[in-house]
């Protein structure tokens, strides 16, 4: 059985050997303080914040580097979504609720 070629816009899957899930972590463990966001265990500059309302959650997810953000946003009744990238969380927030709602 053949096995498909990644393309370009495809990312390939890590080999087996080479592959080890880990976790994120809360950034701020100082007692009496909420933790608002997590960090990739072994690289704290690739974070990840998690917020929602009634209606809407939405999912932050900084690149590798911690330079720019994908966010997700899911209407929570319908499950519907949409993803925005771009370099700042705000405005990838901002875009991916509005494409969400169409406003």
């Amino acid at each position: 059985m053949a096995h498909p070629v990644a393309s370009e816009d495809e990312p390939g899957r890590a080999a087996a050997r080479r592959r080890r899930w880990t976790s994120f972590v809360t950034h701020d463990t100082t007692p009496g303080r909420i933790a608002r966001g997590l960090h990739e265990e072994s690289n704290p500059s690739h974070r990840l914040r998690v917020e929602h309302d009634d209606h809407t959650l939405l999912s932050h997810l900084s690149e590798e580097d911690g330079g720019g953000w994908t966010t997700v946003a899911v209407d929570r009744a319908t499950r519907r979504r949409t993803v925005a990238q771009g370099s700042r969380q705000t405005g990838t927030a901002r875009d991916a609720y509005n494409d969400l709602y169409k406003r």
